[in-house]
């Protein structure tokens, strides 16, 4: 890709992330497997060098501290686009700030909607599709007895090779820098 698009995510390794994972397989076996993740910076070009954006990420990262989310409800954003996600319930206001903290120099981007904290299912091909996959996400999400709580503490820097593969470049902690300082 000629300006490949970047992006922040959290993955969420636990059984709720196994969850959503053979869900998504199951909506929509065509897509590759994309993990869990909640998106703290949605996808965008960059402003200026992949450096420039992990130093950013490291000046910001250190000074916040890991948080605990609480995934809510399924809901979708049709009309606006055919996808089904899970919304963050608490948390979503560090996550916010979060966001917002890098969404400034290296790693600013006018954003096509409006951040909203939440984990995507999936993204269907139409709106119709969106609607059945969001009726079976609803009930399945309603009958699941695990936790639904995730601890937001490792994020890592991604970036776009083709379309819908996305490459780790780089892992951030949440109150740490990036390297070890030296002995």
């Amino acid at each position: 890709m000629q300006n490949p698009r970047y992006a922040l995510v959290a993955y969420v390794r636990s059984p709720v992330g196994e969850f959503v994972e053979r869900l998504r397989q199951e909506l929509h076996p065509a897509l590759p497997h994309l993990a869990a993740h909640l998106t703290v910076l949605p996808p965008r070009l960059l402003q200026s060098s992949e450096l420039s954006a992990l130093e950013a990420l490291e000046e910001v990262c250190s000074r916040m501290e890991p948080f605990e989310a609480t995934l809510a409800d399924v809901e979708t954003f049709v009309p606006v686009t055919p996808t089904v996600f899970i919304r963050v319930g608490q948390g979503a206001l560090p996550m916010q700030e979060l966001h917002d903290r890098l969404n400034k120099v290296a790693l600013a981007a006018e954003e096509e909607w409006p951040f909203m904290p939440h984990l995507t299912i999936v993204k269907m091909s139409d709106l119709a599709q969106a609607q059945a996959a969001y009726q079976v996400a609803r009930d399945r999400w309603d009958h699941f007895p695990g936790s639904r709580r995730v601890v937001v503490k490792d994020l890592t820097f991604v970036r776009e090779e083709e379309p819908n593969c996305w490459v780790d470049l780089a892992a951030v902690q949440l109150g740490k820098s990036l390297v070890s300082p030296r002995a």
